[in-house]
């Protein structure tokens, strides 16, 4: 059987998918590249914004209109509205999050005893194939966010044991995986629910000490769930510079609106150590504008926040109701037209401080992974991400694909910065 994977949202989906493509491969099925030709579509849904549920619909219409009949579609989207997803076209099935485990029993009828032999878990094919490989050690949620339908989709935090996490990094490894990106949608608080009294630093240290992995990069990391033990964790050379932090808005009476366990005064602190503890850091950040009661006063609070937190870049999201979050009954709606011109202002803040960030790292030597080559001018042109997350191009005179070079960053041109790969 042909299997086509897409998917939407977090890199948390991406692992997942990536997951159940080892899984159809495992039991001797073909992952392909584009859904036409495809017995078996498979899309992970999102329903993070009402831009992000958009999108999920918009990848099952395109399958269908490639020709795919038979489409399974999961993911929180799928958890929330199934009725309206099963109605898509093409759509046979609809599983939520609970059941995505049991996804390849139910294709391939062995719901009662599906146990394979592991295969190396490689890259999807097409445009989702990545050098790094995403894994999931963690999924749902006990914050109470007030904006957030993903807690709702995802159900209570629970925590992957550490030794399932060692058997799926290696697996990467053999894979040809050079970095593993660690995933969840509370991933600060993996091992709380454990028997071990484990938190993250635990795991992170277990998995360094018992791999050969190259490169380990955390996925978003909410800012109260750091401490020094984490911090220490950057004395390995291993562990890539950068944290995604979300901070959601700048603006400490929004961030209590939105029951965030933070205020921008800690934030601050907070990365302020951060970036002592870690020289060269990226951070980047979530920012959601017109949130309910936003004011111009509480908006021009965050957007100045957010200009001097100097971010390596970031997301903006225009704040939109979630059906079943405490926000979407709050009251004080700020008006489209508004949302649109802060979401514009707040881009633009972080575009130049992103910028600024990558003009600071001219002349310094980065380690680069590279994700993609083409031929150009007699040699190669690769494109790959430093440690600390930053697009580089560079000339090479060979396909690098998949390698890693230390680079001297040259300068800036065209979104991305240009390198001299070391010899």
């Amino acid at each position: 059987m042909k299997i086509f994977f897409d998917t939407v949202g977090c890199r948390l989906n991406q692992a997942e998918i990536e997951h159940l493509a080892s899984e159809f491969r495992s039991a001797g099925h073909t992952i392909i590249d584009t859904a036409e030709g495809a017995d078996l579509v498979v899309v992970n849904t999102c329903s993070v914004t009402a831009a992000a549920a958009s999108d999920s619909r918009q990848k099952v219409r395109q399958a269908q209109h490639a020709g795919a009949s038979n489409i399974l579609v999961t993911g929180c989207l799928a958890t929330l509205e199934p009725s309206e997803m099963a109605r898509l076209p093409g759509v046979k099935q609809v599983v939520s999050n609970q059941g995505k485990p049991q996804i390849p029993g139910l294709v391939l009828g062995q719901l009662a005893d599906f146990d394979l032999e592991p295969l190396a878990r490689q890259p999807l094919p097409g445009a989702r194939k990545r050098t790094r490989a995403f894994i999931k050690v963690q999924d749902g949620c006990n914050n109470h966010c007030t904006f957030c339908v993903t807690r709702i989709a995802r159900g209570e935090a629970r925590s992957t044991p550490r030794e399932e996490v060692l058997r799926e990094v290696n697996r990467a490894l053999h894979g040809g995986s050079r970095e593993v990106v660690l995933t969840g949608v509370h991933l600060g608080w993996w091992g709380r629910d454990l028997s071990h009294e484990e938190t993250l630093p635990d795991l992170v240290g277990y998995l360094l000490e018992k791999t050969a992995i190259e490169r380990l990069r955390l996925s978003s990391t909410e800012p109260w769930d750091l401490d020094d033990r984490f911090f220490d964790l950057w004395r390995d050379p291993r562990m890539c510079r950068h944290l995604h932090l979300p901070l959601q808005s700048g603006s400490a009476e929004v961030l209590k609106r939105m029951a965030r366990r933070t205020s921008p005064v800690e934030y601050a602190q907070l990365l302020a150590h951060a970036r002592e503890r870690i020289p060269g850091l990226a951070v980047t950040t979530d920012i959601i504008v017109g949130f309910p009661g936003e004011t111009e006063d509480e908006f021009r609070e965050s957007l100045e926040f957010v200009r001097s937190m100097n971010f390596a870049g970031g997301h903006v999201f225009r704040y939109s109701a979630r059906p079943g979050t405490a926000a979407a009954r709050l009251s004080g709606r700020v008006h489209g037209t508004i949302a649109r011109e802060r979401g514009r202002l707040m881009r633009l803040a972080l575009e130049k401080s992103a910028r600024h960030y990558a003009d600071g790292q001219v002349g310094c030597e980065l380690q680069t992974l590279w994700e993609a080559a083409e031929p150009q001018d007699g040699g190669w042109l690769v494109r790959g991400l430093t440690d600390n997350y930053l697009p580089v191009t560079a000339q090479a005179g060979s396909d690098r694909s998949n390698q890693i070079d230390w680079v001297r960053i040259d300068g800036y041109k065209k979104g991305s910065l240009c390198a001299t790969i070391r010899g």
